[in-house]
Order: structure tokens, then C-alpha cells, then sequence
């Protein structure tokens, strides 16, 4: 039996799956990271601060992201002012300020990941296992090559999801 979820028309087009993958994902992201005061890319920073291993920088964690500096100074200050971040001197180099996470960052980043992973598995759940993977390591592979190529935009270039 034909799938009717969608017309035939839109069903091969990647940039209406894609897009409509996303919204999907990123509203169940938001509402299951609300009670801890989270967005996603706030989950994301701390897991990359909470993954180094030595204390990063501000510019060092956008680079990683690829997020523009301006926005990551937001998203920092957010974070800072959440209790779950702090900004200080590097202790191996005092010329350097760092940003490192709370002990309250700590747990809020072990239980806000455990709702991630809950959204994904959630969201991934009509594939089996190995397609799963597939997806994930066939987005992987876009993401790094696109990278690669420096055509990746952060998320604050664009505006009605054309780049500005």
C-alpha cells in the first residue's frame, strides 16, 4: 500500500522531510529540557564544556559549535546567570579565562541529558536499530563534510531560514 502520510509530490524532497524532521524534534527538545530552564543549544555548550579536556574558552566552545561568538556570549551569560556556569582565570594559564560548569551545572546537565536521549530514542523509535544508526551517522557525514567545506552557517546567520 502507498504511503498517504504525504503527497507523492513531496514525498522524496529532502528539504521538506528535513525541515519537517526538525520542527518536530526541536519542539519536543524544548518542552522536555523546560523544567530545567534549558534550550538546546545551552544543553549543547554544556556538554561540550562538561566533554573538554581542559577547561575551554568562550571562543573555543563557538569554534567547536559553530556558533558566532555574539550568540555564544548570550548563551553563556544565560547559563551564568541559570547557576549552571561560570566564567574565571584558567588555572594553567591566568592570561586565559575559561568557562566551567557548577556543581548545580553538573546535575542539571546528567538529567537534561537523560530527557535528550528520551526525545531521541522517542523520535527515532519508527526506525529499528540499524536504521537508526544509518540516519545518524548519514547526517553525521553531511554535517562534516559541509563543514569541511566551510559551508556550514551558524544558526545565527540566518533569518526565516534563509542565510542574512
Amino acid at each position: 500500500m502507498k504511503d498517504v502520510c504525504l503527497p507523492d509530490i513531496l514525498a522524496g524532497r529532502l528539504g521538506y522531510l528535513l525541515k519537517h524532521a526538525y520542527v518536530g524534534i526541536a519542539g519536543a527538545m524544548e518542552e522536555a529540557l523546560a523544567p530545567f530552564s534549558l534550550l538546546p543549544r545551552e544543553l549543547a555548550v554544556m556538554s561540550v564544556i562538561d566533554a573538554a579536556r581542559e577547561q575551554p574558552s568562550q571562543l573555543e566552545i563557538a569554534a567547536q559549535i559553530g556558533m558566532d561568538r555574539t550568540t555564544m556570549v548570550g548563551v553563556i551569560d544565560s547559563l551564568e546567570k541559570k547557576g549552571y556556569v561560570e566564567r574565571r582565570r584558567s588555572d594553567r594559564d591566568r592570561r586565559r579565562n575559561v568557562v566551567t560548569l557548577t556543581p548545580e551545572g553538573q546535575t542539571c546537565l546528567r538529567e537534561a541529558d537523560q530527557a535528550r536521549e528520551r526525545v531521541e530514542r522517542d523520535f527515532l523509535a519508527p526506525l529499528d536499530a540499524d536504521s537508526a544508526r544509518a540516519l545518524t551517522e548519514a547526517l553525521r557525514t553531511i554535517y562534516c563534510a559541509r563543514k569541511a567545506a566551510g559551508r556550514i552557517l551558524s544558526a545565527g546567520h540566518l533569518h526565516c531560514g534563509r542565510p542574512t
